[in-house]
């Protein structure tokens, strides 16, 4: 079977950028930044994505272009005979498929409170109610069912279609319709009473700060946060290499779909401080930055149902980025695997990511009482726990090594497919860096995620 292809370059780093571009960009990152001291903790950010988040996704890029293959067979058409990196292929596949347990629940929030923003729901309902409305959303078993099907549904819909007609062409619209909702949301927070204030805390940074939280903690923040923004390490960009063709050199593509996931991130914080120094929001409070807190600041500003609809359909739009990527990695294993149609791998997969994404939407409610990680812990947990402290960093040592390893592809195989094409090369210096450095890092980011997750 011939392969698929995208029809553009536009199309690939829009498809890829949208799989990087989740609920971490616009909802963790602006209130880790609030918790970690502002400019400081970005600065941080930054440069942690520069040393970790470019590098394995070149090489993810670059298995993928190679192999002509989805993750879960990418290692077979790659591995010398007899070894087993292809045990790899297998749990990245898994990895895609836990991500999205709890992923659809949380893209079924963000379509609800569009839903209700644009409906006026919050409209007139005092701080203590607005807060009280997202422990209703989750109560509620059929709401969280119901939206999280929807996801589900339009995910593989969309996904049903041919590549380039169906998932490249929603994706693209979706994503530049999200850039200008997001430069027009930004404009209007410059324009509030609290823009200078909130705008100086975001982007100046403050030593005296960070030494007052911890100049470890800080880093170690940063450091999570940028490894985690990219989906790194089950396979979610090599999928999206082996749809593309050798024309441009994959470093240079790395960097312009970071630098796309890293401006959402970014114009996310110039959004949201100024709203919250404005109200007199507390800006590192947390999860409930986005349920509670700014549906209080839109219920007190001049048309603020306009804007709270503007910024719910931003946050759909960024949450379903994730879904449509991630559902087209699940169809293309699939594909590999059993040999399916595209379309009886979306039919069987609707089914099937829908029985999986129950316990999350039911763990509010219905199977509350099950606390998988010990008291006031729900599916949810469990799983992001599953993929982002366990998943991600190992499976982006695995990646690594395997390009790095004499006995896994090799450097040399690697750096012919990374540098193959115009643009950005990778230099054959950091061979020693992404052999020895690379791997430590992310050993720390697996252990450092463990200590804290349980303490």
């Amino acid at each position: 079977m011939q392969r698929e292809r995208l029809g553009s370059r536009l199309g690939f780093l829009l498809l890829s950028a949208g799989c990087a571009i989740g609920i971490g960009n616009v909802w963790k990152f602006p209130y880790m930044t609030g918790q970690y001291g502002g400019g400081a903790f970005v600065l941080l950010y930054l440069i942690f994505l520069i040393l970790m988040g470019i590098p394995v996704m070149t090489v993810e890029f670059s298995l993928g272009r190679a192999a002509q293959k989805s993750p879960v067979r990418l290692y077979q058409e790659l591995e010398p005979k007899g070894t087993k990196w292809h045990i790899h292929g297998f749990l990245s596949m898994i990895g895609n498929y836990v991500l999205m347990m709890f992923y659809t629940s949380v893209a079924g929030w963000m379509i609800q409170y569009f839903v209700g923003t644009a409906s006026g729901r919050f409209e007139g309902m005092t701080p203590d109610q607005v807060g009280e409305e997202f422990g209703a959303v989750c109560a509620s078993p059929g709401g969280m069912v119901g939206f999280m099907a929807i996801v589900v549904v339009i995910g593989f819909f969309v996904c049903s279609f041919r590549l380039d007609k169906g998932l490249e062409q929603v994706n693209k619209y979706m994503m530049l319709a999200l850039l200008a909702i997001m430069v027009i949301l930004a404009i209007h927070s410059f324009t509030m009473d609290g823009a200078k204030e909130g705008l100086t805390f975001y982007l100046k940074p403050d030593l005296g700060k960070m030494k007052e939280i911890g100049v470890g903690n800080v880093v170690v923040g940063a450091m999570n946060q940028a490894f985690f923004t990219l989906s790194l390490g089950i396979g979610s960009m090599a999928i999206f290499g082996s749809y593309i063709g050798k024309d441009r050199a994959l470093m240079g593509e790395s960097v312009t779909v970071t630098i796309l996931d890293t401006f959402v991130a970014i114009v996310a914080g110039l959004i949201i401080f100024p709203a919250c120094f404005t109200h007199g929001v507390e800006v590192g409070a947390g999860p409930s930055l986005i349920f509670v807190t700014l549906p209080n600041v839109f219920n007190s500003m001049p048309m603020g149902r306009l804007w709270g609809t503007l910024f719910f359909i931003f946050m759909t739009f960024a949450a379903m980025s994730t879904v449509f990527a991630v559902f087209e990695n699940i169809i293309s294993c699939c594909m590999d695997a059993f040999g399916w149609s595209r379309k009886k791998a979306c039919g069987i997969n609707v089914v099937l990511m829908f029985l999986l994404s129950l316990p999350c939407a039911l763990g509010f409610n219905v199977l509350s009482g099950i606390q998988p990680l010990g008291a006031g812990t729900g599916f949810l947990d469990l799983e992001d726990f599953i993929v982002s402290n366990l998943m991600l960093p190992l499976g982006s040592v695995c990646f690594v090594l395997f390009v790095t390893s004499k006995k896994g592809w090799n450097w040399t195989p690697f750096l012919k497919e990374a540098n193959t094409g115009k643009g950005l090369k990778v230099p054959a210096w950091i061979r020693g860096y992404m052999t020895y450095v690379l791997p430590i890092l992310f050993f720390l980011v697996f252990i450092i995620g463990l200590i804290s997750y349980f303490k």
